[in-house]
């Protein structure tokens, strides 16, 4: 039994209460870890500890930054296969995928924003040789970073990173259902030297540990990745506060595929984009929007290369499609097919619980879901299931189909297939979302902003935007006469 510990001020902790939440392995559905069951007392210690740290980190030069930033980043790589193995097993993905994705983007985060800092730049405005105006960013202090369970390590590192990189002190709490390749990273930080009290790691649940960093008033800022329903309580305490906000929430996103696209090349990209880590990626596109004169060959095929993705156990490189996070969420997801189809939908395929022998019989499988006939405005197509179902349906133009994409209160990110480029522009520039991906999916340069729009959250990651975030600005006015 793996006890983990929390971070702070440089050193592995445990919890003041003494308290521990059980960790479950969701493709066995066996206990493997205890995580602290952090309260207030747990986070006033961290507070106090990044408040002492703040004055010496935020004078600290950018190329020393830099230094630690990228060591964390060269650590990470030099533990690659332990960090693959430990997040394939937190979260129920296979570790091919944590492998290809997960691990080599969280190593890419740190790598990146130790360049970036050294790249962020500030603006001068010369009005008629009378006056200078000049724009200073400094750290904000102490902030909050809150990550979801889906991509562990990934959206964990997306924040800290930058966070540390623009000279703040850090509080991060990442999800109690997957919290194992954050406490490694625990461990690579004091390997790295990073000095004590810059990043600590609190480990809890957002209930308790959560709720607490959003409120304590010494921490100015929060970067919040999860539900739109954790959004909206997260943005109720803060906002009326005045800390800064960065909400990355909730998606329902659509796929428009035209009759003229690279067929191939779609279906492949469509199978990835709706079942990707179990469907369980705020990106995944979940309605599928077809042209009416390929919709019957496109349902055919795609239903047919559906079915012959293998489900299994995470262990195995052969599988595509791993378990589901956690029972609670396994059970959200096998409601909606009885809704759908009391909505009037069709199953075409799956829509069942997927049962293993041997080590996985008692973890958490559905079989990948394809769903046709279902009314634009049902349930099942507004809200978001984050699992490995999508909706099907035909729509007869341009306009029709920009219609059906955009109604939904979600508005993260969209893909659309077509070979034409007027309409690739038309289309992008009218669909209600924050990242249009035209003929491919889940293609991210980190200078990029990353965020949504509508109910799909608040401000913009990645990139500047993150740094940007994560500064505050000062207008500086010379008068030369």
């Amino acid at each position: 039994m793996q006890i983990l510990q929390n971070y702070i001020d440089g050193k592995l902790q445990t919890p003041i209460s003494g308290k521990y939440l059980d960790n479950i392995e969701p493709a066995t559905g066996i206990v493997y870890s205890q995580v602290p069951d952090s309260n207030e007392a747990d986070i006033d210690v961290a507070v106090s500890a990044a408040q002492r740290a703040f004055p010496l980190w935020s004078k600290t030069d950018i190329t020393t930054r830099s230094k630690y930033l990228q060591k964390i980043a060269d650590l990470i790589e030099l533990n690659f296969e332990k960090f693959s193995e430990a997040e394939s097993m937190d979260s129920g993905k296979p570790v091919k995928l944590a492998r290809n994705l997960d691990i080599p983007r969280a190593a890419s985060n740190f790598s990146f924003f130790a360049s970036a800092i050294s790249q962020f730049s500030s603006e001068a405005h010369i009005n008629s040789n009378t006056t200078i105006d000049y724009t200073l960013r400094s750290p904000i202090g102490v902030v909050g970073c809150i990550s979801p369970w889906n991509l562990p390590l990934y959206l964990f590192t997306w924040k800290i990173a930058p966070a540390l990189a623009a000279g703040n002190c850090v509080i991060a709490k990442p999800s109690e259902v997957t919290p194992y390749t954050a406490y490694l990273l625990s461990e690579i930080c004091i390997e790295a030297g990073l000095p004590a009290g810059v990043l600590n790691i609190i480990h809890g649940s957002g209930s308790n540990t959560g709720a607490t960093i959003v409120k304590h008033p010494a921490i100015k800022a929060i970067s919040f990745t999860g539900s739109t329903r954790a959004g909206k309580e997260i943005a109720g305490v803060a906002a009326p506060m005045f800390k800064k906000l960065s909400l990355e929430l909730g998606g329902k996103n659509p796929v428009l595929i035209f009759a003229d696209c690279d067929y191939e090349k779609m279906l492949e990209t469509t199978i990835r984009s709706s079942f990707t880590n179990q469907g369980q990626i705020c990106l995944c596109g979940s309605r599928i929007y077809v042209e009416a004169n390929i919709y019957e060959k496109f349902k055919k095929d795609f239903v047919q290369k559906t079915k012959q993705l293998s489900i299994g156990d995470p262990k195995s490189e052969e599988n595509i499609i791993g378990s589901i996070v956690s029972e609670q969420h396994f059970l959200k997801i096998m409601s909606y097919f009885s809704l759908a189809q009391e909505e009037g939908g069709t199953i075409l395929c799956g829509g069942n619980q997927f049962q293993l022998q041997g080590r996985c019989a008692n973890g958490r499988f559905i079989e990948p879901t394809v769903i046709e006939g279902l009314p634009v405005s049902c349930r099942t197509n507004q809200e978001e299931i984050f699992g490995p179902v999508v909706t099907i349906y035909p729509f007869h133009t341009e306009e029709q189909a920009i219609e059906m994409a955009n109604a939904t209160e979600y508005g993260l990110a969209s893909i659309i297939w077509t070979q034409n480029l007027s309409r690739a522009h038309r289309v992008a520039a009218n669909i209600e979302s924050g990242i249009v991906w035209i003929n491919c999916w889940l293609v991210r340069d980190l200078r990029t902003p990353f965020g949504g729009v509508k109910n799909s959250g608040v401000g913009r990651e990645g990139g500047l935007e993150a740094l940007r975030f994560f500064t505050e600005t000062k207008n500086v006015t010379i008068n030369l006469t």
